[in-house]
């Protein structure tokens, strides 16, 4: 067994998207080598530009703080609030806003950052 006490707050590396106040890292990584699941933790702060982003792996993200506006390629669009639950699959395109601060926890099935 692994544990994290108090994770949601510990410092995440930026994505590095110009004008986007967006953070994402592992918290932990599986030790599966053809398989392997990382999980941790996405904050988003407003900004004027949405982050926008391609996944080219599969993923599972939780809503635990704040809220969000997600939408995809299709124009379905969520104002999400703590407690939904979200699936991105490999390919699809999402766009993640936020009218204040998000905060989301999320295990993809990808290489460790």
């Amino acid at each position: 067994m692994k544990y994290k006490q108090n994770a949601i707050s510990d410092p995440q590396p930026s994505m590095g998207i110009d004008g986007v106040d967006a953070t994402l890292g592992d918290t932990f990584v599986s030790d599966s080598k053809d398989k392997t699941l990382c999980a941790g933790f996405f904050h988003l702060n407003k900004t004027d530009k949405p982050l926008v982003y391609t996944y080219d792996y599969e993923e599972m993200k939780v809503i635990v703080d704040g809220e969000f506006v997600i939408s995809d390629e299709s124009g379905y669009k969520v104002h999400a609030k703590p407690g939904d639950v979200f699936y991105f699959g490999d390919g699809e395109t999402i766009v993640f806003e936020t009218p204040s601060r998000g905060v989301g926890f999320f295990t993809g099935q990808r290489q460790p950052i």
